[in-house]
């Protein structure tokens, strides 16, 4: 079984049970020095990790210049998450809050984000690919990773490098597929729960040898979940599939695969009301019983690696995908319907060079064209709520089609300036396109804003620079400086509202310093990092709905994560953020009101995981107590409406009674408690996605 640690948070009311998980660790580490060293070697996961996001190559973390964390293949099977947010939110700086069936919404190192920020200031990938074109990016894009049978999960929090372009502002999420076995393997593996929820997945694969030393692996997975809801006509449908075939030859490598995700979902609405997710009279209910959203995705990559000689290599990643969604838009007045859709391909290109004395080049040439559309329909009469001009009229809302071009040529460099001392240098410009085509009547509709047809042009260059260096065997530090920038989203830029003007949306950028450390100490392994960001043209959704885009924020905050033996074959791991996230500027309207330094709403302050291991006698299983932390946060911009926060308590345990056959169940949530997933304030009310009660999840896994 594999450890894994992440952070403590010190900070506010966290602050004593931070103080206490410290005290503990401490002490009994102190208890059996000499006994746990061994143990403690062998479990030093942080410095021998091999990550492959930052360069696309396989680099240890000792090394790898700025944060990254690494959920391991063993710790995503072990979890066996429901949704990703139950394994992500183990990560440092991550906050992300899950909606009703697999909707979401996403923090990384940043407030919880929602409409174009938060589809568009993360960028989720699968093998390094963006599983969605850049403009028309997912705010609920977990929904199509495939998480289930993983190769493990990479986390980048802040501006994502110069390999990395619009999107990665905020941090990325790097989802693995698992590759094939050297030889043959397969399992299967089939659990449920409570309200008729139930998952099956499974997984094959063999390698074949070919001519010469070249080898042919294939992997096929599935998913299959069905999940009834806590709350009333909340249901959720999801089938996933994946292939992928992997050729190795001396001088030519091959990875490609074919992902294929469906979900269908009857939506639960917020419950609204002052703490209406304490209510036993409310919490279960849904409001919008007729709400829904359906998707699809489909994806393909081959990535290409070829040695051009000793010190020199070339790869190239092909790729296609196409996306489709159809959902009732049940939080808005007049609850319109959205269809979205879009196709797109492009090429991921780049030339590495190893130099003499450890340096090494990577010249990187990145192209997508895109071809989507956009349509919103009003069907229901328009409500009494809000009244004209700022109504939502029966009828067409928005309909048009957008093509867009990217064009992003880059460099990344390492520069070995000592034994002990590696500096990174990198680059990246990016030409942003878009051709609008409008479909529907130009001008006014009540709140709706519909444009002539036009095109709209950006360029964004984000550089960045960072430092690393080895103090001594227990001990690294790193300093990284970068810029994170982002073209518009298509839907900032043409989906308007009344009053504002086409063409005011900009390209968001970030300015970010980060300093860190990680290391092993006292038989600790840990990593820790500062960070302080400035965002400029921040593009939201004020109280009322309406479009601001001159915002400006800062965000500063610590993130920790470690992981420990203890004695007698238990272990302990914990991941912690204190950050603020504050507004830089002020905005007053009639209903809301910003000022600069107002906390950011939904923008806790602290995070916390704790998790309590223990490996049973031999290897055969593992039990973990997880103690999960969300701090109070703000629900509205004019920092009036405030959620208290939560604590939560879950268990699980793993069992491999015999080589081929293992039990395993989760309890969640073991004290019952009343806690709200999400905590929203718009339209005058508050308004919560509440979180499910105690269950009690049961399993099994075959494997050959």
């Amino acid at each position: 079984m594999t450890v894994f640690g992440y952070v403590c948070r010190p900070c506010g009311k966290a602050g004593s049970s931070v103080v206490f998980v410290t005290w503990a660790l401490g002490a009994a580490l102190a208890a059996a020095p000499a006994a746990l060293a061994q143990e403690a070697e062998e479990k030093a996961w942080l410095l021998d990790e091999i990550t492959v996001t930052t360069t696309g190559l396989g680099t240890p973390r000792a090394t790898h210049i700025g944060n990254i964390s690494k959920i391991p293949e063993a710790e995503v099977e072990f979890v066996k998450p429901v949704q990703p947010s139950e394994v992500l939110n183990r990560v440092p700086g991550v906050g992300i809050q899950q909606g009703s069936g697999a909707e979401h919404l996403t923090a990384i190192r940043s407030p919880v984000l929602t409409g174009g920020a938060g589809a568009g200031s993360f960028l989720y990938l699968e093998d390094g690919v963006p599983m969605r074109a850049a403009g028309f990016a997912n705010v609920n894009a977990l929904m199509e990773a495939m998480d289930e049978v993983s190769g493990g999960i990479e986390v980048v929090r802040g501006p994502g490098g110069a390999r990395y372009g619009s999107n990665a502002e905020h941090g990325l999420i790097n989802f693995l597929s698992r590759p094939p076995a050297p030889d043959e393997d397969g399992e299967l593996t089939a659990w449920g729960g409570p309200h008729d929820l139930f998952e099956v997945t499974g997984t094959a694969s063999k390698t074949l040898a070919g001519d010469g030393a070249a080898s042919h692996g294939f992997r096929g997975s599935f998913s299959v979940l069905n999940d009834g809801g806590f709350r009333a006509d909340s249901g959720l449908e999801q089938q996933k599939s994946r292939f992928r075939y992997d050729y190795d030859a001396p001088d030519t490598r091959i990875e490609a695969t074919l992902t294929a995700v469906n979900t269908n979902q009857e939506t639960a609405g917020y419950v609204v009301g002052p703490d209406a997710y304490k209510d036993p009279a409310l919490y279960k209910t849904n409001p919008n019983p007729e709400a829904y959203r359906d998707a699809w995705a489909l994806r393909t990559a081959v990535r290409i690696e070829r040695d051009l000689d000793d010190d020199l290599m070339l790869v190239l990643t092909p790729y296609a995908r196409s996306n489709r969604m159809n959902f009732l838009m049940h939080f808005l007045p007049g609850q319109p319907v959205e269809e979205n859709a879009h196709w797109s391909g492009g090429l991921l290109s780049s030339l590495v060079a190893r130099l003499d004395g450890g340096h090494s080049l990577i010249f990187g040439f990145d192209t997508e064209y895109t071809d989507g559309s956009l349509s919103e329909i009003q069907y229901n009469a328009a409500p009494p709520f809000p009244a004209p001009p700022n109504n939502s009229p029966q009828g067409v809302h928005y309909d048009y089609t957008v093509k867009a071009l990217v064009l992003a040529p880059y460099i990344h460099s390492e520069w070995q300036l000592t034994p002990k001392t590696l500096l990174s240098a990198g680059l990246r410009f990016e030409y942003t396109r878009y051709d609008y085509e409008n479909d529907a009547p130009n001008g006014i509709f009540g709140r709706y804003l519909r444009i002539p047809s036009r095109v709209d042009e950006f360029a964004d260059v984000t550089p960045k620079i960072g430092l690393l260096h080895e103090f001594n065997e227990n001990i690294t530090g790193y300093v990284n400086l970068a810029r994170g920038a982002r073209a518009p989203q298509t839907t900032d830029l043409y989906r308007l509202q009344r009053l504002q003007v086409p063409g005011e949306a900009k390209s968001e950028e970030l300015d970010s310093i980060e300093v860190g450390a990680r290391g092993n100490w006292a038989n600790i392994s840990y990593e820790t990092s500062l960070f302080y960001m400035e965002k400029r043209n921040y593009y939201f959704r004020d109280a009322n709905g309406f479009n601001v885009s001159d915002g400006k924020t800062d965000h500063a905050g610590i993130e920790l994560e470690l992981a420990a033996p203890l004695p007698f074959g238990f272990d302990i791991a914990a991941a912690g953020t204190y950050a603020r996230h504050t507004y830089a500027f002020t905005n007053i309207t009639a209903t809301e009101v910003i000022l600069d330094g107002n906390d950011v709403d939904t923008a806790p302050r602290t995070l916390a995981n704790v998790r309590l291991g223990y490996d049973f006698d031999g290897g055969d299983g593992r039990a973990e107590f997880e103690w999960v932390h969300v701090g109070d946060y703000w629900m509205d911009a004019s920092n009036t409406a405030e959620y208290d926060g939560h604590d939560i308590f879950n268990l699980r345990l793993d069992y491999d009674v015999t080589e081929n056959l293992a039990l395993f169940g989760k309890l969640t949530n073991i004290f019952d408690t009343r806690y709200a997933d999400r905590a929203d304030f718009a339209f005058g009310n508050e308004r919560y996605f509440p979180g499910e009660d105690r269950g009690l999840i049961l399993g099994a896994t075959l494997r050959y």
